[in-house]
Protein backbone atom coordinates (compact mmCIF):
# COMPACT_ATOMS: atom_id res chain seq x y z
CA UNK A 1 0.00 0.00 0.00
CA UNK A 2 1.55 3.46 -1.13
CA UNK A 3 2.31 6.24 1.68
CA UNK A 4 -0.11 9.09 1.85
CA UNK A 5 1.61 12.56 1.77
CA UNK A 6 -0.11 16.14 2.43
CA UNK A 7 2.12 18.54 0.68
CA UNK A 8 0.96 22.48 1.28
CA UNK A 9 2.06 24.83 -1.20
CA UNK A 10 2.51 28.90 0.27
CA UNK A 11 0.18 27.61 2.91
CA UNK A 12 -2.98 27.87 0.27
CA UNK A 13 -2.45 24.87 -1.98
CA UNK A 14 -2.68 21.58 -0.80
CA UNK A 15 -2.00 18.17 -2.67
CA UNK A 16 -2.39 14.65 -1.86
CA UNK A 17 0.58 12.43 -2.76
CA UNK A 18 1.41 8.37 -2.89
CA UNK A 19 4.43 6.81 -3.19
CA UNK A 20 2.75 5.47 -6.60
CA UNK A 21 2.77 9.57 -7.52
CA UNK A 22 6.44 10.44 -6.19
CA UNK A 23 7.56 7.35 -8.26
CA UNK A 24 6.07 8.47 -11.68
CA UNK A 25 7.92 12.01 -11.55
CA UNK A 26 11.16 12.28 -14.09
CA UNK A 27 13.76 13.76 -11.88
CA UNK A 28 17.47 13.83 -12.73
CA UNK A 29 19.35 15.85 -10.05
CA UNK A 30 21.91 17.94 -12.12
CA UNK A 31 24.41 19.07 -8.70
CA UNK A 32 23.61 18.48 -4.76
CA UNK A 33 20.55 20.89 -4.53
CA UNK A 34 19.36 21.24 -7.87
CA UNK A 35 17.23 18.89 -10.07
CA UNK A 36 15.97 18.79 -13.88
CA UNK A 37 12.42 17.76 -14.04
CA UNK A 38 9.96 16.69 -16.78
CA UNK A 39 6.05 16.69 -16.31
CA UNK A 40 3.90 16.23 -18.89
CA UNK A 41 6.77 16.93 -21.58
CA UNK A 42 7.70 20.06 -20.12
CA UNK A 43 11.02 21.29 -18.45
CA UNK A 44 11.11 22.25 -14.97
CA UNK A 45 14.51 23.16 -13.59
CA UNK A 46 13.81 23.01 -9.41
CA UNK A 47 16.66 24.01 -6.43
CA UNK A 48 16.57 23.19 -2.80
CA UNK A 49 17.14 26.56 -1.35
CA UNK A 50 16.22 25.25 2.50
CA UNK A 51 15.38 22.92 4.40
CA UNK A 52 14.05 21.77 7.48
CA UNK A 53 14.11 18.00 7.69
CA UNK A 54 12.29 17.89 11.29
CA UNK A 55 9.68 20.47 10.34
CA UNK A 56 9.79 18.71 7.05
CA UNK A 57 9.35 22.11 5.88
CA UNK A 58 10.96 23.44 2.13
CA UNK A 59 11.78 26.48 0.31
CA UNK A 60 11.95 25.17 -2.83
CA UNK A 61 12.24 27.46 -6.40
CA UNK A 62 11.13 25.95 -9.50
CA UNK A 63 12.31 28.03 -12.59
CA UNK A 64 12.81 30.95 -10.22
CA UNK A 65 9.99 31.26 -8.53
CA UNK A 66 10.44 30.60 -4.81
CA UNK A 67 7.74 28.16 -2.78
CA UNK A 68 7.46 27.59 0.85
CA UNK A 69 6.45 23.87 1.21
CA UNK A 70 5.51 21.88 3.97
CA UNK A 71 4.94 17.71 3.67
CA UNK A 72 2.84 16.06 5.93
CA UNK A 73 3.34 12.28 5.87
CA UNK A 74 0.61 9.71 7.15
CA UNK A 75 1.76 9.35 10.59
CA UNK A 76 1.47 13.33 10.83
CA UNK A 77 -2.30 12.67 9.15
CA UNK A 78 -3.21 10.41 11.74
CA UNK A 79 -1.97 12.65 14.84
CA UNK A 80 -3.76 15.74 13.12
CA UNK A 81 -6.85 13.59 13.31
CA UNK A 82 -6.40 12.28 16.76
CA UNK A 83 -6.59 15.77 17.27
CA UNK A 84 -2.96 16.26 18.68
CA UNK A 85 -2.09 19.45 16.37
CA UNK A 86 0.93 21.09 16.82
CA UNK A 87 -0.60 24.27 16.88
CA UNK A 88 -1.86 23.67 20.34
CA UNK A 89 1.36 21.90 21.13
CA UNK A 90 2.90 25.52 23.29
CA UNK A 91 -0.06 24.79 25.91
CA UNK A 92 0.61 21.04 26.61
CA UNK A 93 1.25 20.03 30.49
CA UNK A 94 0.97 16.52 29.47
CA UNK A 95 2.16 14.12 26.39
CA UNK A 96 -0.61 10.93 25.90
CA UNK A 97 -0.07 7.93 23.37
CA UNK A 98 -1.16 8.91 20.17
CA UNK A 99 -1.77 4.89 19.59
CA UNK A 100 -1.61 2.15 20.49
CA UNK A 101 1.86 0.68 21.06
CA UNK A 102 4.82 -0.48 22.94
CA UNK A 103 7.48 1.77 24.09
CA UNK A 104 10.87 0.63 23.67
CA UNK A 105 12.89 3.70 24.57
CA UNK A 106 12.63 6.85 27.15
CA UNK A 107 15.25 9.03 26.74
CA UNK A 108 14.49 11.40 29.36
CA UNK A 109 14.73 11.47 33.51
CA UNK A 110 11.83 13.20 35.84
CA UNK A 111 13.15 16.63 36.48
CA UNK A 112 15.20 16.91 33.31
CA UNK A 113 15.26 20.82 31.40
CA UNK A 114 13.76 19.30 27.97
CA UNK A 115 14.14 21.41 24.87
CA UNK A 116 10.67 21.71 22.15
CA UNK A 117 11.69 18.92 20.01
CA UNK A 118 13.95 17.18 22.30
CA UNK A 119 13.49 13.39 21.56
CA UNK A 120 11.68 12.14 24.85
CA UNK A 121 10.91 8.63 23.92
CA UNK A 122 10.36 6.36 21.20
CA UNK A 123 7.19 4.57 20.85
CA UNK A 124 6.47 1.44 18.25
CA UNK A 125 3.01 1.08 16.44
CA UNK A 126 1.77 -0.24 13.54
CA UNK A 127 5.47 -2.07 12.65
CA UNK A 128 6.83 1.62 12.64
CA UNK A 129 8.73 3.20 15.42
CA UNK A 130 7.77 6.78 16.56
CA UNK A 131 9.62 9.13 17.61
CA UNK A 132 7.71 11.14 20.13
CA UNK A 133 9.53 14.78 20.71
CA UNK A 134 9.03 17.24 23.20
CA UNK A 135 6.43 19.88 22.36
CA UNK A 136 8.11 22.65 24.18
CA UNK A 137 10.46 23.69 26.26
CA UNK A 138 9.89 22.63 29.32
CA UNK A 139 11.16 20.25 32.53
CA UNK A 140 9.65 16.95 32.97
CA UNK A 141 7.49 16.24 36.14
CA UNK A 142 7.03 13.14 36.03
CA UNK A 143 6.97 9.72 33.52
CA UNK A 144 4.34 7.32 33.59
CA UNK A 145 5.68 4.44 31.83
CA UNK A 146 8.93 2.68 31.69
CA UNK A 147 10.51 0.87 28.69
CA UNK A 148 8.72 -2.58 27.75
CA UNK A 149 5.34 -1.28 28.66
CA UNK A 150 2.32 -1.71 26.56
CA UNK A 151 0.34 1.45 26.24
CA UNK A 152 -3.41 2.23 24.84
CA UNK A 153 -3.90 5.27 22.79
CA UNK A 154 -4.85 8.46 25.68
CA UNK A 155 -2.76 6.65 27.81
CA UNK A 156 -0.32 8.83 30.07
CA UNK A 157 3.38 8.88 29.17
CA UNK A 158 4.70 12.00 30.38
CA UNK A 159 3.90 15.45 32.05
CA UNK A 160 5.55 18.62 32.45
CA UNK A 161 5.81 21.30 35.12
Amino acid sequence: MDNAFKVTVNENLTFDLTDGDIQKVDALRTTGTQYHILQGNRPFSVEIVDSDFNQKTYEIKVNNNSYAVSIADGLDLLINDMGFSLSSAKDIGSIEAPMPGLILEINVKEGQEVNEDDQLLILEAMKMENVITSPRNGKIKSIAVKQGDAVEKKHLLIEFE
